[in-house]
């Protein structure tokens, strides 16, 4: 071990002096830099553009189209194979936005990359986490992350919280000699600790480093896809071979024109589209998001914000600015104010300068005295005091003036009280004498003074709040602090209900009664770490979604339990390890428009989805008919790629990213699938119907095929008119666009020729016309009938929960 990591000690004149840490010197440090001793952590597991590209290209719906387009040219028909573009355009689409977000992402890592402070040549320094060498000094204070193992030095005490370690929410002491493991947390306390490992060889390098990964991970959404995707799946093996079967020997055809017109079959039942827009809803959020300073950590976090019904606030950081300022400080009992100023002046140099309360009395406070501290006990947030014992005047603490008295409060609650009311923090410094300081505080104390330190509002909290509000969202304000203060605060910043308080000490530990209380109240005071998670856990058991601001080591667990962690790049590096949502510029008021963007995408999603889902439902109904009725299928693959392109593909893009500020509910499945179902039921029967009645009456298939078209086609324009609702100019110019594009397909001779439209008499033109006009009450009646059947059995549903 190199000498110059400790505290070093010498005799002069027979007394011990303590020199300063010097740390490593730049030759020491770059001798561990060749010999590779740098805290280089593994690659975090973002893809690779080579995988990148990879996984957009060889993909399950790719084979598919690739297969059936290598058949259908074998079969002497190319331009049927059209729909095998596809291919290309979801595979470029999907790279080049994964791409964009993968550059984003990495961007806006960069920016919020954790440094460490370390002592070098004897001057503290800033670094990132990657310059930490092999016996690096650091200096750690309370919301410091450890960025690599170490070994607490001499004269320094932490508390530490290993929670995202062991998962053991109670803080673990650490002295002299003890370790510090990578991952965890200083709770309390500030000194030195010298790194042990670096690299590969500490737990960071075994935790995911989730602030730059590239992952599209489970969520509603995602879910509902998947479990469409896979029914569609097992639908197409047995009904694409029964499909090909029976066209090849029973639709007296040759066997190129059958598997044709299988293909359009199949190829119809996937909704290749509809994976791949789900993938960019979530990938052009990360793009969207950060110009708002946004680091998407999960990219399903836009879609979880998007449908939060309760947002649970930390005071402290969010509404506040995290300054206070000492108003006054009053003495009590006999204690003058010359040895009170010289007490408090002692213990708030006592200890390390790191968190607002502190900070504020030593603005007041800035020359320490003279007095000679013989023990100190640290601030520890269970105990909420922290203590020195003094030279001649005894023991003396500083904290919750509650916690120190104990029975005694009751003396001055209701001075505390009052100043609480008013919005103050309200601190006790007392002391005692006969008995040695230690953790537990003995009966016999004696009240010193009331410190009263005001919370700054911040200016754009309640416009920020208002916001919630308006929309919606159930605000809760859990907090560490004095619940009386912080009602006081919530009120003074605008939150609805801050007068229902509640004192965390008194929360009732059976689930169904903490429920209850949860759900009444607005404001929770004097909550613990421990207690905010449980809080979440209540709310989420009601069947909400909630999403949990915070900035402080004591709001890790709520935010790892929370739908949505949302953590201030101006934090401890605890909360943004574990958040999914990253604010760099620390700025509350960015949340609406994180909602919006949130909403904007998830709804038109949703919207969307219809469309595609439509168009897997009508073209397997029609794959099982055709297959049963045995006549020849009545689209070609050509004819799928014009349906497709103007009713689905094109509009759904645009659609895709038009406003939408509607709040997001659950039930995405069970909706889509009540409008796909009635508009492919009556797409299918409505196609059957025209190519029933004109192969019978006596129309060649090319006609029969055309007016199939003019159907499917037509009704699918419908259904894109439903979707496109709200109307406004853009989205009425867009089906008006498509609908031109349609009926340009059927007039312009090129375009008559490539997708092998025929002349059709005007009488079968107006049964489809009449076909496709009438779609639009019979979608919109059985639709209604669809969701009234569905309302009823889940009311039955939850009437037989709450009898049982």
């Amino acid at each position: 071990m190199d000498g110059n990591l400790e505290i070093q000690d010498k005799v002069v004149d027979n007394e011990k002096v303590e020199l300063k840490v010097t740390g490593l010197t730049e030759r020491e440090v770059q001798e561990r830099i060749k010999k590779g001793q740098v805290n280089i952590l593994p690659k975090s597991p973002s893809r690779t553009i080579g995988q990148i590209i990879r996984a957009n290209l060889f993909t399950l719906f790719n084979a598919i189209n690739a297969v059936l387009a290598v058949i259908v040219i074998a079969a002497g028909s190319p331009k049927n194979a059209l729909f095998a573009g596809v291919i290309i355009s979801n595979t470029l689409v999907g790279i080049i936005q994964e791409l964009r977000a993968k550059a984003t992402l990495e961007k806006l890592s960069v920016l919020n990359m954790s440094k460490v402070k370390v002592i070098r040549d004897g001057e503290a320094k800033e670094i990132y986490v990657e310059n930490l060498v092999l016996d690096d000094v650091m200096i750690l204070t309370p919301g410091d992350q450890m960025a690599a193992d170490g070994v607490v030095l001499k004269d320094s005490e932490f508390e530490v919280d290993e929670s995202l370690l062991t998962g053991e929410a109670d803080p673990v002491g650490k002295k002299e000699n003890s370790k510090l493991l990578s991952g965890s947390f200083i709770v309390a306390g500030e000194g030195y600790a010298k790194v042990s490992n670096v690299g590969a060889n500490t737990y960071a390098a075994k935790l995911a480093d989730e602030a730059r990964k590239f992952k599209l991970i489970n969520s509603e959404l995602q879910g509902a896809t998947n479990k469409i995707l896979k029914t569609i799946m097992w639908l197409i093996v047995p009904i694409g071979g029964l499909l090909v079967t029976t066209q090849i020997l029973f639709s007296q055809r040759s066997w190129q024109e059958a598997v044709i017109g299988t293909t359009a079959g199949i190829i119809g039942m996937v909704p290749e589209g509809m994976v791949l827009l789900t993938s960019l809803t979530f990938v052009i959020g990360v793009v969207r998001l950060s110009k708002w300073k946004t680091l998407v950590q999960e990219l399903p976090a836009t879609e979880v914000l998007a449908r939060v019904d309760v947002l649970c606030l930390d005071k402290t950081g969010t509404i506040t600015e995290g300054n206070l300022n000492l108003v006054d400080v009053m003495a009590l009992g006999k204690k003058d104010k010359e040895e009170i100023d010289e007490v408090l002046s002692t213990i708030v140099h006592a200890f390390p300068h790191s968190n607002p309360t502190q900070r504020a009395i030593l603005e007041r406070y800035s020359i320490p005295s003279n007095l000679n501290i013989l023990k100190k006990v640290p601030f520890s947030s269970a105990r909420k005091w922290s203590g020195i014992t003094i030279e001649g005047k005894g023991n003396w603490v500083l904290g919750a003036p509650e916690m120190i008295l104990r029975d005694s409060y009751e003396d001055i609650r209701d001075q505390v009280e009052e100043e609480a009311v008013k919005g103050r923090r309200v601190l006790l410094l007392a002391n005692f004498h006969g008995e040695e300081l230690s953790e537990k505080l003995p009966d016999n104390i004696e009240k010193g003074a009331l410190i009263l330190i005001e919370d700054i509002i911040r200016k754009e909290a309640p416009k920020t709040l208002e916001y919630f509000r308006k929309e919606g969202v159930t605000l809760k304000i859990i907090s560490g602090d004095n619940p009386v203060t912080v009602a006081a605060v919530a009120e003074r910043a605008g939150v609805l209900g801050a007068k229902n308080y509640v004192d965390a000490r008194t929360l009732p530990e059976r689930k169904e009664e903490l429920e209850k209380v949860v759900e009444e109240n607005t404001v929770f005071g004097r909550v613990t770490p421990h207690q905010k998670r449980e809080l979440v856990k209540a709310l989420q058991s009601k069947g909400h979604t909630v999403a949990m601001t915070g900035d402080g080591v004591n709001d890790v667990l709520a935010l790892k339990e929370s739908d949505c962690g949302i953590a201030m790049a101006s934090g401890s590096d605890a909360t943004k390890a574990v958040a999914q949502l990253v604010l760099l510029d620390s700025n509350f008021s960015a949340l609406p428009e994180v909602v919006s963007e949130g909403r904007k995408m998830i709804n038109n999603l949703e919207r969307v989805s219809e469309l595609y889902l439509t168009k897997a439902v009508y073209f397997t109904i029609l794959s099982i008919i055709f297959a049963i009725i045995l006549l020849p299928y009545p689209i070609m693959p050509i004819q799928l790629t014009l349906i497709g392109s103007i009713s689905i593909g094109i509009p759904s893009f645009f659609l895709a990213l038009g406003p939408n500020k509607d709040r997001v509910e659950k039930g995405f499945l069970k909706r889509i699938l009540q409008a796909s179902i009635p508009n492919g039921v009556i797409i299918a029967l409505s196609t059957v119907t025209i190519f029933i009645l004109s192969h019978n009456g006596g129309l060649s298939l090319e006609a029969c095929r055309t007016l199939s078209v003019i159907v499917a086609g037509g009704i699918g324009l419908v259904v894109l008119f439903r979707v496109a609702h709200p109307l406004n100019i853009w989205k009425l110019a867009l089906v008006l666009g498509m609908m031109g594009i349609f009926t340009i397909s059927f007039i312009v001779p090129l375009a008559r020729k490539i997708f092998i439209f025929t002349p059709v008499s005007d009488v079968f033109i107006f049964i489809a016309l009449f076909l496709v006009v009438l779609s639009w009450p019979l979608i919109t009646l059985i639709t209604a009938i669809v969701k009234k059947v569905g309302e009823k059995r889940d009311y039955s549903f939850k009437k037989k929960v709450h009898i049982y």
